[in-house]
């Protein structure tokens, strides 16, 4: 109710300029615990136990400023980043757009972060001061615009990050740093899968893959096999897209990634998709249109272990991840189900 009666006040200002005072203001709030593991809730992939499966997409926190203080909002993990070896500033702004009358948003960030030294810096010291309230914090990984090598840079940031995150999630799907998702290309994705699992080294840290839903059917199969053979731990369905559906908002023709309500039955289907190609060899996330426990449960119905969150934040308000998981809950008792774990693919 808050959320509502202060929400005009913040629509009068730029998403972007709105996005950093709010961290401003999380980075005063005291690190909270995850939330309690939940019997009927809990979800286990890539041997870690989500006590929830609703999470923070990437790119509300790139660059680990306020991750622990997500917990307190009900996530059951936080996903920062995008983050690269070296800091850039991203694209011009304005780059940032609010599509209210679709309930959507379309960015052209461009991987605007602090770098990899700065992140690594603020992990350790979260580490340090939550100790045993820790959460699960996974970070997203990217390659640097200008770089000459970007699958050196992805392997670069495996050996950085692996030993900090619960998981690292390999992202080649963002339609804003140019010829980044030529990556999903099946050689070019074997060479990069083998570089980032080959970066790894001893360590176990789990492997996600972040996809975009602009893909044909023969790139599903392609790098539903590819990673099926690698070993990945689990694919991320879907990132921004880059396509147009029909919109209201006097911002519809910016270019960028557009997220949102506008994405949900794309995200829903390429969900469908790699769920039908991977025959439920390989965990999937779902991400990308989900504002409700309703929208949730469909992702988990079609095949999604766990769902990620973020644009829908700027709309339903702080508290949207608690409102998910009382609503899973009752469509689990609805329905029979004793555990999530039970309704993931049902249908």
């Amino acid at each position: 109710m808050l959320f509502s009666l202060a929400r005009p006040a913040i629509f009068l200002l730029d998403g972007e300029t709105a996005h950093r005072l709010t961290l401003a203001a999380l980075r005063l709030a005291p690190a909270s615990a995850p939330p309690a593991l939940d019997p009927v809730l809990a979800m286990q992939v890539a041997g870690i136990d989500f006590p929830t499966p609703v999470g923070l997409a990437p790119g509300f926190d790139k660059n680990a400023e306020v991750p622990h203080a997500m917990f307190g909002f009900g996530f059951g993990f936080v996903e920062i980043g995008t983050v690269t070896p070296l800091p850039q500033a991203g694209n011009p702004r304005p780059r940032l757009f609010r599509l209210v009358e679709d309930k959507a948003v379309i960015n052209r960030m461009g991987f605007n972060n602090d770098g990899a030294g700065a992140v690594v810096e603020r992990l350790v010291a979260g580490q340090k001061r939550t100790g045993a309230k820790s959460g699960i914090i996974g970070v997203n990984i990217g390659a640097n615009k200008d770089s000459e090598d970007r699958i050196a840079d992805y392997a670069t940031m495996t050996r950085v990050m692996a030993p900090l995150a619960r998981y690292l999630t390999v992202n080649i799907s963002s339609p804003n740093t140019p010829g980044l998702r030529a990556l999903q290309d099946a050689g070019a994705l074997a060479a990069l899968l083998d570089a980032v699992l080959e970066a790894r080294g001893a360590n176990r840290c789990p492997v996600f893959l972040k996809l975009a839903p602009d893909l044909e059917a023969a790139d599903i199969d392609d790098i539903t096999r590819i990673a099926i053979d690698k070993g990945l731990d689990a694919l991320i369905v879907s990132n921004t897209t880059i396509s147009r559906p029909a919109l209201r908002s006097r911002h519809a023709g910016e270019a960028g990634g557009l997220s949102g309500a506008p994405l949900r039955d794309l995200a829903q289907q390429r969900l469908r998709d790699f769920r039908q190609a991977s025959g439920g060899a390989i965990p999937l996330i779902g991400v990308g249109g989900i504002a409700s426990a309703a929208d949730a449960y469909a992702r988990i119905r079609t095949g999604a272990s766990l769902v990620q969150v973020y644009s829908a934040l700027v709309y339903e308000g702080p508290g949207l991840a608690a409102q998910i998981n009382r609503g899973l809950k009752a469509l689990l008792k609805r329905d029979g189900f004793a555990t999530l774990a039970e309704a993931v693919g049902a249908d």
